[in-house]
């Protein structure tokens, strides 16, 4: 069972959610919560699966509220938000979310990427998906640009495993193409997001779109 904890401000938009996830065979909502303080709070209480949080909420924002969850290691997140300004997508994947979607996302996909990032897999809107990654590539200034020593240290798997995930495979894809167990390549993506100090496989993918690799 999927515990996801729901943190958005509107109240109509979260009892929508709630519906959503609760209606999904093996999908339970563990909590809601109003504001990023309380998530952060309950994140810590519950121990959820994963967080769906909202981008602009009061006391605390979902940026920040997602940083502080995914340093504590309390849950995965994955972000849901009216917006998809470049700012928002760059400031929840900075800070470690798994995802990002946009709220009029289908109801199917919503459950879809909560398997997904359940599954230990990133996922991005499509509808973003091609700008975050020509914004990345286009503005490395404005978040520093990747530092091609990072490939140094890895060995030719790691780097192989690094360019599938830069084509955002799934663990299964990815097992398929570098022809190995899909436990095993969970395995080598996870090693590899600890080697290079990384928090989620999305971002991982974002620094090989950087690196050009």
């Amino acid at each position: 069972m999927i515990r996801v904890l729901v943190a958005e401000d509107q109240s109509a938009v979260r009892a929508g959610l709630v519906l959503i996830l609760n209606s999904a065979p093996g999908i339970e909502v563990a909590g809601e919560a109003a504001d990023g303080e309380r998530a952060v709070a309950l994140a810590r209480e519950l121990r959820p699966d994963l967080v769906l949080m909202d981008v602009q909420m009061p006391r605390l924002d979902g940026v920040s509220a997602t940083r502080r969850v995914v340093e504590e290691q309390l849950a995965d997140v994955l972000v849901l938000t009216t917006f998809d300004l470049d700012e928002y997508v760059f400031g929840a994947l900075r800070a470690g979310a798994a995802g990002f979607l946009l709220k009029n996302t289908e109801a199917k996909d919503l459950i879809e990427a909560v398997r997904t990032v359940a599954r230990g897999e990133g996922i991005v809107a499509p509808a973003v998906t091609r700008r975050l990654i020509t914004e990345f590539a286009a503005k490395p200034a404005r978040r520093g640009a990747a530092d091609p020593a990072v490939l140094e240290g890895l060995t030719r798997r790691e780097r192989e495993v690094l360019r599938c995930l830069g084509e955002g495979l799934s663990n299964a894809a990815l097992a398929a193409r570098l022809e190995m167990a899909e436990a095993t390549a969970k395995t080598h993506v996870s090693r590899l997001l600890a080697k290079l100090g990384l928090r989620s496989r999305v971002q991982a993918a974002m620094l090989a779109q950087e690196l050009g690799i």
